[in-house]
């Protein structure tokens, strides 16, 4: 498998029947920071280590990691079951470029940064991801999971001392070795089952003592980065559902893990997901048996991060791109920046991105602060970012590829990527039915996350008459919680207030406005770009800088 390089010197346009023109060139090297106001605007006001996310920005955005992304993507991994002499090998390889991609994102700390004692690592990290989602989100599975992994392992403190430093390396190595021989490892996750899906109790595979470990036997579904050190799974001890930690390598040599197929996916193609079996496999026990959906719940709770982060990566690059677009293309004797009604159009998909953006980095402050109110917060307010993000981030995608005509329907450029990607992280660690009950259940299991959640709306409250009257108006449609068949409604109503309160605080007037009028105060139609009362100058001019 061979990577061609990006290209130095531009295309001809001189052809032998036509002049090649009305054609915008390629995005190049793109600096995925200093070019984002919304970023800087966002992740300087939740705390983030500006230096650090100028450095990742710089190099993430370049044309050479756009071709290692693009590589990836298209040499899929493949499954190596067998050597040569027929004995089970269970591996899967990937070209190249997904390495180099690898080692970009855990050298520059995204698995770590939070772990490391650095002020504002969640929102560090959380933005890198936002940047990393732009160029490539396989790879941010992995590094997902290591980052979140790491609180889970606290409740097997004897484990910590050699997984939590090889998690936390800056090195990326890919080797199949036992872990006290790498200079970094990875974990996974093989939780969902064919007969259970969301519903983690209906779990059938065995954990049996032994050895002063246990033996797990069962099939997974769904395994997560198959080729990671180490898998988060649970499994049904005697005493009950119960989390383990699963190596991939042994001292003596291959985990009894084996790998059936590799699943054939709509996108996220450049990353590894498996069907696997557990044949007695060696496991660690994490927490008490039984306390299995306690235990992996801080993983749940970290990777939920993401999936709210990511969406708002994935609609910035589709805006990107199409508005790169209109810049350079005319119809009509005028640029389509110029003509108003795709001016409209963009200025709606900015909003949306934003609004996202904003909310999630929000929520990954929380995730930095020690208080007992801003892990409350953290809790429901993750679910209500993942959920809104991730049913409006398809939409958008969709807007922007539209907004391209022919040349965002082709394989050439990047939107069918970011089209395929759109879905999955709505369906990764909660489906909406799913994110939306456990909201419910949230709220009223833990009432000091409705009390933090309320006095974050509060905090918002007499900076917009319309946000206000919004307020007021979701309290008398829902003066208690909803029955269950009203819950994606509450659900939406609740995580657009947030999001409007977020960008009251912190985003310029024209952006925190234009929002508001259009999400909340009637101003808007069923699509995007029927909208009426934003300064659309104003918002589209913010979308790129430089």
């Amino acid at each position: 498998m061979t990577q061609n390089p990006p290209a130095s010197l531009p295309a001809r346009a001189d052809l032998s029947t036509h002049e090649v023109t009305n054609q915008p060139q390629p995005i190049g090297d793109s600096d995925l920071f200093s070019r984002d106001p919304a970023l800087r605007t966002h992740a300087a006001a939740a705390g983030a280590d500006m230096e650090h996310l100028a450095h990742f920005g710089a190099r993430i955005g370049t044309r050479e990691m756009r071709a290692k992304a693009r590589a990836a993507q298209r040499h899929k991994p493949e499954l190596v079951t067998h050597d040569s002499g027929g004995r089970r090998i269970d591996e899967v390889h990937f070209h190249p470029a997904y390495h180099d991609l690898m080692q970009a994102g855990i050298g520059s700390g995204i698995s770590a940064l939070p772990w490391e004692g650095a002020q504002g690592g969640h929102v560090t990290r959380a933005a890198m991801l936002y940047q990393l989602t732009q160029v490539e989100q396989g790879v941010c599975c992995p590094m997902t999971m290591t980052y979140a992994a790491v609180p889970a392992l606290k409740s097997a403190p004897a484990l910590v001392k050699d997984w939590v430093p090889k998690l936390t390396s800056r090195r990326y190595d890919g080797a199949a070795l036992p872990l006290a021989r790498k200079a970094g490892a990875t974990l996974g996750m093989a939780m969902t089952e064919k007969q259970g899906g969301s519903d983690l109790r209906g779990t059938s595979t065995r954990a049996q003592a032994a050895d002063g470990a246990y033996r797990l036997t069962g099939h997974k579904w769904f395994c997560s980065a198959p080729m990671s050190d180490g898998f988060l799974t649970l499994a049904q001890a005697e005493g009950g559902l119960t989390c383990f930690l699963v190596p991939r390598w042994l001292d003596g040599g291959r985990n009894a893990i084996r790998i059936q197929r590799l699943k054939d996916k709509l996108g996220n193609h450049a990353n590894a997901s498996a069907e696997i079996e557990y044949e007695g496999a060696w496991a660690h026990r994490l927490g008490e048996e039984g306390a299995g959906i306690k235990t992996i719940i801080e993983m749940v709770h970290h990777t939920r991060l993401d999936t709210a982060v990511a969406p708002a990566g994935l609609m910035r690059a589709a805006l990107v791109q199409a508005h790169h677009w209109a810049e350079h293309r005319t119809a009509f004797q005028k640029r389509l920046i110029d003509q108003p009604l795709m001016a409209q159009v963009l200025a709606d998909l900015a909003l949306e991105a934003e609004g996202i953006l904003a909310l999630s980095l929000h929520v990954a402050q929380s995730f930095d602060s020690g208080t007992e109110g801003a892990r409350a917060f953290a809790r429901i307010g993750v679910a209500l970012a993942k959920y809104l993000g991730n049913r409006l981030c398809p939409q958008v995608v969709f807007e922007a590829m539209e907004s391209m005509g022919g040349s965002g329907y082709v394989e050439e450029g990047p939107m069918p990527v970011l089209y395929r990607e759109a879905p999955l992280n709505s369906i990764w660690e909660g489906s909406g039915n799913v994110i939306c009950l456990d909201i419910l259940r949230t709220l009223i299991k833990a009432p000091a996350t409705a009390e933090a959640l309320s006095n974050e709306l509060t905090l918002a409250a007499g900076g917009d008459r319309i946000f206000d009257a919004a307020i007021k108006a979701h309290m008398a449609r829902f003066p208690r919680l909803p029955e269950e068949g009203q819950a994606r409604w509450y659900v939406e109503s609740l995580a657009t207030l947030l999001t409007a309160a977020v960008l009251i605080r912190k985003a310029p007037a024209p952006v925190a406005q234009g929002y508001i009028a259009t999400r909340l105060g009637g101003q808007r139609g069923r699509t995007y770009g029927a909208i009426s009362g934003v300064d659309t100058a104003a918002i589209t001019a913010r979308i790129t800088e430089g």
